[in-house]
């Protein structure tokens, strides 16, 4: 295995991952509508740089991020890696699936606890017909995963590991095979909070020693803080605002981020609670899809914009904010008149 040089993360550089246009639908219970789990979603993901996807829970993130691993082929739409577009062959998919690797949420539920650390790490490689020294690339995914001296580990079963140092098995396994990008969901939500400090940590070294990119798919904006570049806020669907991550958490200008934001234990001021679960992904309503739980509607200031009869009518696109965050919202869009 060999080490990577960090590449510069600059908005010039050409996206490693891009959906365009990307759609996932599922068909309906008892012939209901079918459900737009994803809704026309442009996202782009730069070598070595850490891009956070934030929302709700049922807002779409997990399909979204599954239909960029090829888990889920998209209804409508486009994947493309290092330029090339996403194909759904067998062979082409495995293939992809060496360079971008899966990180999941539970590492308990992620490892087989019939299996010792090293099978567990050294799986990938059996199913790609690695050629190599397969003790050494494990034990050398295993020290970059901070599981030092590998060979302790070895013989290791799940269940004689603390949480963090199996997320961190579940990280080796992922890194064995040399990936470009990994795509973390919820990477540290079922860990001690004194444990997902370390595992953040590890995510920002791999990136800078490797030149690793990532979707760190999560609810917490607090951790997108932490740990991302630029951030993506996605509700029923569809990314309602994305931008730097200092622009987008200091400065939020879509009524949902701000409304994310203000719940978070450090936010000054009063929490904006959001009223009622997210929309039916069946029932999507009309005009744009958050307005039922806007506040910025609900308390007026919609209205004295003008713009709340559009509010309720009329969907839109994110926005082109040269060198701001972007963001759908007919609201935020009259405030920069």
């Amino acid at each position: 295995m060999t080490t990577s040089p960090a590449v510069p993360r600059t908005t010039a550089t050409a996206p490693l991952l891009s959906a365009r246009a990307l759609h996932v639908t599922f068909p309906g219970r008892h012939g209901a509508a079918r459900a737009r789990a994803v809704d026309g979603v442009d996202l782009d993901i730069r070598p070595g740089e850490i891009v956070a996807l934030v929302g709700e829970s049922g807002c779409g993130k997990t399909t979204l991020a599954r239909s960029l691993l090829g888990l889920v082929e998209p209804t409508a739409g486009q994947v493309t890696f290092d330029g090339r577009p996403l194909e759904y062959s067998g062979r082409a998919l495995k293939a992809y699936r060496r360079r971008v690797q899966l990180v999941l949420q539970d590492p308990s539920g992620s490892l087989n606890p019939r299996h010792t650390v090293y099978d567990a790490v050294a799986e990938g490689l059996r199913i790609h017909g690695y050629g190599g020294d397969e003790r050494t690339a494990v034990a050398e995914a295993l020290s970059r995963a901070g599981l030092r001296p590998p060979e302790r580990f070895f013989l290791r079963y799940p269940h004689e590991l603390s949480g963090g140092q199996r997320q961190r098995v579940v990280i080796a396994g992922a890194l064995v095979l040399e990936p470009e990008l990994l795509v973390a969901d919820e990477p540290v939500a079922s860990l001690d909070a004194s444990v997902r400090g370390e595992i953040l940590a590890l995510l920002l070294r791999l990136r800078t020693e490797l030149g690793l990119s990532a979707l760190v798919v999560t609810h917490d904006l607090g951790l997108a803080w932490n740990i991302a570049d630029r951030v993506a806020v996605m509700y029923l669907g569809r990314i309602v605002e994305t931008g730097a991550v200092e622009q987008v958490l200091t400065t939020p200008r879509h009524p949902y981020t701000q409304a994310l934001l203000s719940v978070l234990p450090e936010a000054p001021g009063t929490p904006l609670i959001l009223t009622g679960e997210p929309p039916d992904p069946s029932r999507i309503p009309s005009g744009c899809r958050f307005h039922a739980r806007c506040q910025i509607l609900a308390n007026g200031e919609a209205e004295r914009a003008g713009v709340a009869e559009a509010c309720r009518g009329r969907d839109l696109d994110i926005l082109d904010g040269a060198g701001q965050t972007q963001v759908a919202c007919h609201w935020a869009r009259t405030l920069e008149k």
